[in-house]
């Protein structure tokens, strides 16, 4: 049985189709910030582009964290 957030975070990708389809997405929208901020020259598009990519990342993130909370209250968790 799990006990750390990693640990719940790992048995999900391995068990839950839109848990790992998320991280997926999560770790695009990561490449694509990295790859923003390894630019020398950065316009208003890039910026808006980083922008909205940030808020994107926050958006699954959070929808990863809830999938990880529902797993915690299970009562086959406990």
């Amino acid at each position: 049985m799990p006990h750390t957030a990693r640990d719940i975070r790992e048995t999900l990708i391995s068990s839950d189709a839109e848990f790992r389809k998320l991280a997926n997405e999560h770790s695009k929208y990561e490449a694509q910030l990295e790859q923003l901020q390894n630019e020398t020259y950065v316009n208003s598009e890039d910026l808006t582009l980083e922008i909205t990519l940030k808020k994107m990342k926050l958006r699954i993130k959070d929808q990863m964290e809830q999938m990880v909370a529902r797993y915690l209250s299970e009562p086959t968790y406990h």
